[in-house]
This record gives structure tokens, sequence and C-alpha cells, in this order.
């Protein structure tokens, strides 16, 4: 395993910039259409919105939105949409870090932009906090580590375990099904949220939380959503690198680039 640095001038080529720009976009669209999900069915439900329809309304747009996202961009930049996956790709020498950094910018650049755009939409009273993440236990994570909050770190970092465990061996493993990564990872996204959509929100990807956290201006508990995926994606990224891909008894695979 290698980092690749690459901040030479020839790394910043049109293909970067134009696998940017499929990141900005295909963010851009999924934390608006995640966030608008959160805000219809609050504006729908009120306080009755953790209800198995709020929920299961919730999870199917997440990991709808971003099966198909994937799917549409996968081939110009690796369908990220995630700085925790772009974190796991770098980490692990799959892309360069020049090239994680601008997906990372686009990608927060986007959610920002994404969740703009529906406020510019809603109105004001029904605006919900636009979708911004926290803590919401329902009491389950109550006493727990940190009085909830360690309880949410190792919940969203084992979330985003299993996530980019699913796209390192889908996506990234060259024995892996790589036709079926976009579905895959809708599937993975959308059972994290049924699972812990009460209990944080299911973050798993920092973008989706800061967009709304800066437009809403709402910071309870942010910490936790860029902590625990990190650290969530960078212990899956590690596993499946040294157990699955790079192996002592001679059956290494030859890892693909993302982006």
């Amino acid at each position: 395993m290698t980092i690749q640095l690459g901040f030479q001038r020839e790394d910043f080529t049109m293909q970067t910039w134009r696998a940017v720009a499929a990141e900005f976009i295909a963010t851009g669209l999924f934390v608006f259409l995640g966030t608008a999900s959160v805000v219809v069915v609050v504006a729908t439900l009120g306080d009755d919105k953790m209800t198995a329809a709020g929920i299961l309304t919730i999870a199917l747009a997440h990991g709808l939105a971003i099966a198909v996202l994937v799917a549409a961009i996968a081939r110009i930049s690796g369908g990220h949409i995630n700085p925790a996956v772009t974190f796991a790709a770098a980490m692990t020498g799959k892309m360069k870090v020049s090239t994680a950094i601008l997906y990372v910018g686009a990608q927060l650049g986007a959610a920002i932009l994404g969740v703009l755009l529906l406020k510019g939409i809603i109105a004001g009273p029904f605006e919900a906090g636009l979708g911004a993440h926290g803590l919401n236990s329902l009491g389950i994570l109550d006493d727990q580590v940190g009085d909830g909050a360690g309880a949410g770190l190792l919940l969203e970092a084992v979330l985003t375990f299993a996530l980019v465990f699913v796209v390192f061996a889908t996506a990234i493993d060259k024995k892996g099904l790589k036709h079926l990564a976009p579905m895959a990872y809708g599937l993975i996204v959308l059972v994290d949220h049924l699972v812990a959509l009460p209990l944080t929100g299911a973050s798993m990807n920092p973008a989706r939380s800061f967009g709304p956290a800066i437009v809403a201006n709402i910071w309870t508990d942010h910490w936790i959503y860029w902590l625990g995926p990190l650290i969530g994606a960078g212990v899956a990224a590690l596993v499946y690198e040294f157990v699955f891909l790079h192996r002592e008894d001679g059956g290494e695979t030859s890892p693909v680039a993302l982006g």
C-alpha cells in the first residue's frame, strides 16, 4: 500500500476536473434529495416522523438516490459522493491525495449548494432544520458512553465501516462484482438508515451532515458526523486492504483505482 501524494501539475488533467465536476453534481443532488425527503416527511407526519412509514420513506430516498447517482458517475469519478469513501480510497493508495482533496472540496461545496436550493424551495415554517443530523435516540442511547454521544460516535463508525467495506468489496476489489456496486452501495445505505435513522440520523457521510449544518446553523453533536464516519471508513479500508486485497498466502488481487 502506497499513499499517492500527486501534487504535480500533470496530476490536474481535464480528466481529473471532469471527475471533480461529476462528484460535485452527484453529491449536490444526493444531499438535496436526502434532505428534501426528511423535510417532506416531517411536514407530513410532524411529531410522528419516526414511525415505520417515515423511516422507510427517508431510508428509501437516500438508498435509491445514492444507487442511481453512483451508477451515473461511476465511470467518470468512481462514484464516491462521500468524503469518507474518498478518504478511504486515498489512505489506501487507490487515488492521489491531490485528487482526494479536490473531491472532498467539491462534495462539501455541493452539499451546501444542495441545501441552499432546498431552502429556496421550502417555505420557512416547514424547513424543519433542513434535514440536519443530530442525536435523536428515543432514549435508546441515553446513559451510554458520553451520555449517548459516545454511543452515537460508535454507531456512525460501524455504519460507515459497513458502507466502505461494501464499496471496497464490490467497486475496488478486482474480483468484486463491479456491475452490482451501485446497487450494493444503495442497499447498504438503505439498511443503515433503517437501523440508525431514529438514533443518529444515519449519516455515514460528512457532506450530508455538513450541508444542513452550515445552512441551518445547527451544530449540535456535529463532530460525531465527521469523526465517526472517518474512523469507520479508515478501519474498513485497512481491513479490506490487508486481509482481502493483499494476502501472504499468494492470493493477492490487483485493486483498481477509484477516480
